[in-house]
């Protein structure tokens, strides 16, 4: 009983680590395409010889890419198998005492 319940609460937690971090890459990507468009017409509008907006787009857009390539797991399965990996090292020396 205790082994199913130790299992239920890893996955709880790990679904609302999941959750987590997708609300809040899309909470930065909707923030991203609600901000630039208005950088973009207040530059448009006071100084359209110089298009500064590109700067914070082309910042704010790196980073995030970096929050979506690390939200949507490129690379993750080598956490999952760690994981895995110090559980049953954990399981085999608790067996052990």
């Amino acid at each position: 009983m205790e082994t199913y319940i130790n299992k239920e609460t890893i996955a709880y937690r790990k679904a609302s680590r999941r959750v987590k971090e997708l609300r809040g890459f899309y909470g930065n990507l909707t923030s991203y395409c609600l901000v630039i468009p208005f950088l973009a017409v207040l530059n448009l509008l006071t100084a359209p010889e110089y298009l500064w907006f590109f700067w914070p787009m082309a910042g704010w857009g790196m980073g995030l890419l970096a929050h979506g390539i690390n939200t949507f797991g490129i690379g993750k399965e080598w956490e999952e198998k760690k994981i895995k990996q110090l559980m049953d090292e954990d399981q085999k020396y608790n067996k052990t005492l």
